[in-house]
């Protein structure tokens, strides 16, 4: 339905302080000259009061009789979730708050890397807009100033990674009745896949020993000998592995449960250290220092240990060590569907990168034969 009352010419004519009524719709003159939407009416014996967004965030008339009609068809449907009593519309900081405290109270992954991009750059930009009111184009102003800022394109993706997860999290636990827009994501280039030599992973290995964290070397050894995510590393359990068939039940893993072929030397390393335990059946890499029970990353240790082998902590994360497993399985000759079965890629083609590694990986020794058989000759 098209705004009789609230058109361009009398939104024009508008003081600041004045408003025009039409249909449970409003528009308000602010002083700077900006316009704000909002919505008032009753509907079915209940009362609808939300505040939308200014005309400098991309509110108009057309959207805001849309968001009226939503908010009249949620009322008839019993989606409207607002809690009884609440006058005042939610906002980011208001909802990122509570995620936050939900993530903590329910052992949530990741949850320092989270509070982090929350409280540095999602609510600084965008914690006093309304969660009902956000669209795409502010999504879209806030990817835009983070990379102008100097934020590579991964980053910020990141950061919107975990907005969707507030929204998702909080539509799954009735406190938003839907997601308020799409995110969409930048798109990132192809960056290089770094893969450790055996020099390397030596280096690494005897440094993580030496490290002061007294579970690093077994998290370097789990990397490296399993191709395993770190996530799936540190939520590890003893009474979850087959001893006689040497593998390892993951129930939470990223693409849903699956289990997890061991190494013969990876085994008797957890043989061992299981003997040494007090609970030889609970958390590999237990912590009494968190909610879930065990380790939860490994960030800062691991970049100790980077360092101590005098490698690049800015190009070697734990998620190289993943990388380094997979080509030198698919070096060694393993068909991708068996270096399927053992990373849990979700697809044959994500494993394809490996392959070209790996062909670089060939070349190399080749080149080194070729130079041992010349040198030879020579003497």
């Amino acid at each position: 339905m098209k705004l009789q009352k609230i058109t361009p010419s009398r939104r024009k004519e508008l003081k600041p302080g004045e408003c025009i009524r039409e249909g449970g719709i409003i528009v308000t003159k602010l002083e700077n000259g900006d316009e704000r939407w909002s919505l008032e009416f009753m509907y079915l014996g209940k009362r609808k009061k939300t505040l939308l967004g200014r005309k400098s965030e991309g509110w108009n008339g057309t959207k805001a009789v849309e968001a009226r009609d939503q908010a009249r068809s949620d009322i008839r449907e019993g989606l409207d979730t607002q809690p009884k009593g609440r006058r005042v519309p939610m906002q980011l900081s208001e909802l990122a708050s509570w995620y936050l405290a939900e993530m903590e109270a329910s052992g949530g992954k990741n949850l320092r890397r989270k509070k982090l991009q929350i409280e540095r750059r999602l609510v600084p930009h965008l914690g006093d807009l309304i969660v009902d009111g956000i669209t795409e184009e502010h999504i879209g102003r806030y990817k835009q100033d983070l990379i102008e800022s100097g934020l590579a394109p991964a980053t910020v993706n990141r950061d919107l990674a975990t907005l969707r997860h507030v929204w998702s999290t909080a539509v799954r636990r009735r406190k938003l009745r839907r997601a308020p827009c799409a995110i969409p994501k930048l798109v990132e280039p192809e960056g290089r896949t770094v893969v450790l030599s055996d020099e390397q992973c030596d280096a690494l290995i005897e440094a993580a020993k030496r490290d002061s964290h007294p579970y690093l070397w077994l998290f370097v050894e789990f990397g490296l000998n399993t191709a395993m995510r770190s996530a799936e590393i540190v939520s590890a359990r003893f009474d979850h592995i087959d001893w006689g068939n040497r593998r390892l039940y993951l129930p939470r893993a990223k693409a849903g449960d699956r289990t997890q072929p061991l190494t013969n030397s990876l085994v008797e390393m957890l043989r061992a250290e299981r003997e040494s335990r007090p609970d030889p059946d609970g958390w590999i890499f237990p912590s009494s220092f968190t909610a879930t029970g065990h380790v939860n990353e490994f960030n800062g240790p691991f970049k100790r240990a980077v360092k101590a082998a005098g490698l690049r902590a800015d190009l070697i994360t734990p998620h190289v060590m993943r990388h380094t497993a997979a080509t030198m399985m698919v070096a060694a000759g393993m068909s991708l569907p068996a270096v399927q079965r053992v990373t849990g890629h979700k697809t044959l083609t994500m494993l394809m990168r490996y392959t070209h590694i790996a062909d670089r990986t060939v070349d190399k020794t080749v080149s080194a034969l070729d130079r041992s058989l010349r040198s030879r000759k020579a003497g």
